[in-house]
């Protein structure tokens, strides 16, 4: 289903996304360039949230950048297939390969602010990611391998226990909206 429809179809689970869903609905309307990343300003991001085959445990990332562990996910870079790019990221920052989607529909979207800092070498200024999120499961006792030029970690946590690791503590109301809605699924 193309992104717009999946958008408009989304139940918001909140103002807060309510908001941000009127205006990544109306940014994909009138930007061309919503899907790249040479847009400066904002452009489409995927994200996974990963739950074990018993839903008591989610799989996180240790990112270098935000010294934080959190969610996989990744810049759409021309791909308007998001759920595509949201499975591509997560398999290439945890290493597992076999994944069961959820559910095709997003499972939230959030814009989410990144502050200027420096990405091999080079300096990225401060923009939005406009982020549309998918439900995965995997394999808890499958091997995991880390993305060193992204993440120094890979590792499941117990699902009511993963926020004691989180250092990006603005992060925190969408992980558990996410956890909520996983819950649910």
């Amino acid at each position: 289903m193309e992104l717009l429809k999946q958008l408009e179809a989304l139940v918001p689970y909140d103002e807060t996304e309510q908001a941000d869903q009127a205006v990544m609905i109306a940014y994909l309307k009138e930007h061309d360039d919503a899907f790249l990343r040479s847009n400066r300003i904002a452009h489409f991001t995927a994200s996974a949230w990963i739950v074990n085959q018993d839903k008591n445990k989610v799989l996180l990332i240790y990112h270098n950048i935000y010294d934080s562990w959190g969610w996989c996910g990744g810049h759409a870079d021309g791909e308007r297939d998001l759920l595509a790019c949201a499975l591509k990221e997560a398999r290439e920052e945890t290493g597992l390969e076999a994944f069961t989607v959820l559910d095709e529909k997003p499972l939230s979207c959030e814009i989410a602010p990144v502050f200027a800092h420096r990405k091999n070498g080079k300096a990225v200024n401060a923009h939005l990611h406009l982020n549309v999120t998918y439900a995965l499961m995997a394999d808890d006792r499958s091997p995991l391998r880390i993305k060193p030029d992204e993440n120094s970690g890979v590792k499941w946590f117990a699902i009511d226990h993963y926020e004691e690791v989180i250092r990006e503590q603005d992060m925190l109301p969408i992980y558990r909206k996410l956890t909520k809605r996983i819950l649910t699924k």
